[in-house]
């Protein structure tokens, strides 16, 4: 009985540490980054149905503007709403996702994927499943990056 209990509190004490490693927070003050321009997705089949605006830090602005290569610690994370009823207007937050390129994260292309609750906290999301499928097939020839310097007033 012991035993169970020590390793009952050892989970309880190390698993939010390990979760937390694996969803670093998210970059303060990244509203005040490089934004897009507002994205509306209609199609509520779509997983991104609602309305998104991407953030992007200067090394990712490095990497819009050549297409195709970001540097190491190039950092682009979007705010996801819903769409207010009986309009297109913003909603509530739903969610948040970032994106860091990070070259030991060799399973994701060499990015580091995240995904929180509309308080920042971490989802939990699976990167591998998730995020990183479409991305391969989407943008495989652009470093694995979905959006595209069109998204920006540059």
């Amino acid at each position: 009985m012991k035993k169970l209990l020590v390793i009952s509190l050892i989970v309880t004490v190390l698993f939010p540490l390990i979760a937390a490693a694996a969803a670093p927070a998210l970059p303060k003050g990244y509203t005040g980054w490089k934004k897009s321009e507002r994205k509306l997705v209609t199609d509520k089949s779509s997983l991104f149905y609602g309305i998104h605006y991407i953030y992007a830090d200067k090394k990712a602005l490095q990497g819009y503007k050549t297409g195709s290569k970001f540097p190491e610690g190039s950092t682009i994370v979007v705010d996801y709403f819903n769409i207010k009823a009986g309009s297109e207007a913003d909603g509530p937050k739903n969610m948040v996702v970032m994106m860091r390129k990070d070259k030991r994260n060799k399973e994701t292309g060499g990015w580091l994927f995240a995904g929180y609750g509309a308080d920042g906290k971490p989802s939990g999301l699976d990167p591998v499943s998730t995020c990183f499928g479409c991305h391969q097939k989407d943008a495989g020839q652009r470093d694995f990056v979905i959006s595209t310097v069109k998204d920006f007033k540059l």
